[in-house]
């Protein structure tokens, strides 16, 4: 039996395990969500909270490849009554070969595991039954990647069981069939280059394979990260575009994902924000719901919010960008990337330092980054997204404002192009700026030597690289008119925290600094 996959809804909400939340869950027993908590955690996003996909994520992470087993024996009730495969989704995203050397054979014992999944939710179902059929490639930059993949598994994976172990015994006689025969493969692009070239990657795989259903994954959080807030939200824009004139150009259904946090720099997607956010990122249909936004707000809130993303996606159209609007928005972006990078190469040493005092949400492996990877062999590293924006936010310097001085070097039509397609900027920059703790930028300057002997740095690369954000900051408030720093009561705690946080780190008090980096991450209701 084949699988029809155009049968299949297309899942709106994709909870996933991005380790970005504050507070733990009631029904997690440690600090680290792992193991068998991670099975409950993907019954409790489809049952409780609504989401009608679950990334299983072994990139960069360990995780259970007997979680389609676990899940039906351990909550059979809901599963028979939402077939797994049909109206709730387990979707994996496996590791890039090309990228993650030591760790891509797992992409063997992933994709063998498809067929397990298969037969164990054909006898819990007593039908034939996919329950994973689908899998995320990430830092995909080829369409060749995508064929390699497809083919793979249709040829080593779906046609094992042809394969003669005898005279007269084929291995589907010993073991069974392979089912499904062939899988959908979902790019997850993420660097610079490839979002700016996403058509060309997508179209010779949909030529050459003519799925049904096609989906195609845009980060936003990693290039964030990697090139800053407003070439994060660009090229999230651009590539939207390009996806939406492939559609128009091969008559082909393409279901955009976007990779969103529940802040501005990860893409500001919050139970507040719902309707900015779906205004600014016109084009989707499916969302992920990343854990942050699961644990760190009411239940009630969590719900409502999935709920209204679940019935209001796909949210239309994306916008077109035209040929010479591209040309000026890769000026500005230039612009903006480059003042990006200049801070952050200054600024580095003092963000890690800050970063190891974060606490970790999911067990983790060593991973290198796009930007980490670059950046590494000239001598200057980064963490994680999350780790990285967790650090900003809690010495009162939310990375949304790092590179924002290229704001004063847009020309008369770059700014309005930029407020064109950045529609929320000023909103997003004005909702983070209560974040903003000017107090504790004047003491770094102030303790400036004793700082950067806490970070490892030269003092005159850390004044540099303060007084790189202090620009920023005084050129958002310049250019767009945003008054910065604590409004709200809730904002002045937060400015307490982090001013907490930078005392405690200075005097080397570890567990102090821990404790304010958390209270201040409760307060906004994430770690980054």
């Amino acid at each position: 039996m084949s699988v029809d996959f155009e049968e299949k809804k297309i899942p709106r909400t994709m909870a996933t395990q991005h380790p970005d939340n504050a507070r733990v869950p009631a029904w997690c027993d440690g600090e680290v969500i792992d193991g068998d908590a991670e099975i409950y955690e993907a019954y409790f996003a489809y049952a409780t909270l609504g989401c009608q996909e679950v990334m299983w994520d072994s990139e960069g992470k360990d995780v259970d490849t007997r979680v389609v087993r676990k899940l039906l024996n351990r909550n059979m009730a809901f599963f028979r009554e939402h077939t797994l495969g049909e109206d709730v989704f387990l979707t994996y995203r496996i590791p890039n070969p090309k990228l993650e050397v030591v760790e891509r054979k797992i992409v063997v014992e992933t994709l063998q595991n498809i067929a397990v999944a298969y037969d164990v939710a054909s006898s819990f179902y007593n039908r034939d039954v996919a329950p994973i059929f689908e899998v995320i490639l990430p830092l995909t930059t080829d369409s060749k990647e995508l064929l390699m993949l497809c083919n793979y598994y249709k040829k080593s994976i779906a046609a094992d069981g042809d394969i003669m172990l005898d005279d007269s015994t084929k291995v589907e006689d010993w073991i069974g069939t392979f089912r499904p025969k062939s899988i959908n493969v979902i790019p997850l692009i993420e660097d610079f280059d490839s979002l700016l070239a996403i058509d060309r990657i997508v179209k010779p795989y949909i030529r050459a394979v003519k799925p049904r259903r096609f989906r195609v994954f845009i980060a936003r959080s990693d290039p964030a990260l990697n090139y800053g807030l407003v070439c994060a939200v660009l090229l999230s824009k651009i590539a939207l575009s390009k996806l939406r004139k492939t559609e128009q150009e091969l008559g082909a259904k393409i279901n955009p994902i976007i990779g969103v946090g529940s802040k501005p720099f990860r893409g500001h997607l919050s139970p507040e924000n719902v309707d900015n956010f779906l205004n600014e990122y016109r084009g989707l249909a499916t969302v992920t719901i990343q854990s942050a936004l699961r644990y760190d707000y009411p239940l009630d809130e969590v719900t409502k919010c999935i709920k209204n993303l679940n019935e209001k996606l796909p949210n239309g159209e994306a916008d077109v960008i035209e040929p010479h609007e591209e040309e000026i928005l890769r000026g500005v972006l230039q612009k903006f990337r480059r003042q990006y990078e200049s801070t952050i190469e200054c600024l580095a040493p003092f963000v890690n330092s800050v970063a190891a005092y974060v606490p970790p949400r999911r067990a983790r492996k060593l991973h290198i980054g796009l930007f980490g990877y670059s950046r590494c062999v000239a001598g200057v590293c980064l963490p994680r997204a999350i780790t990285f924006a967790a650090a900003l936010y809690s010495i009162g310097l939310p990375p949304e404002f790092v590179g924002m001085n290229a704001l004063t070097l847009l020309d008369d039509e770059e700014l309005p192009l930029l407020k064109k397609y950045y529609v929320n900027m000023a909103h997003d920059l004005s909702f983070v700026g209560g974040y903003v703790s000017w107090e504790n930028i004047n003491m770094l300057m102030d303790m400036l030597e004793k700082t950067a002997e806490k970070a490892s740095m030269n003092p005159g690369q850390l004044k540099a690289a303060l007084s790189k954000v202090t620009e920023d900051l005084q050129s958002v408030e310049g250019t767009l008119g945003i008054k910065l720093g604590p409004r709200t009561l809730s904002q002045r705690k937060h400015e307490n925290f982090t001013n907490n946080f930078l005392i405690s780190y200075l005097e080397h008090q570890n567990e102090e600094a821990k404790k304010a980096i958390i209270e201040a991450a409760k307060l906004r209701s994430c770690l980054g």
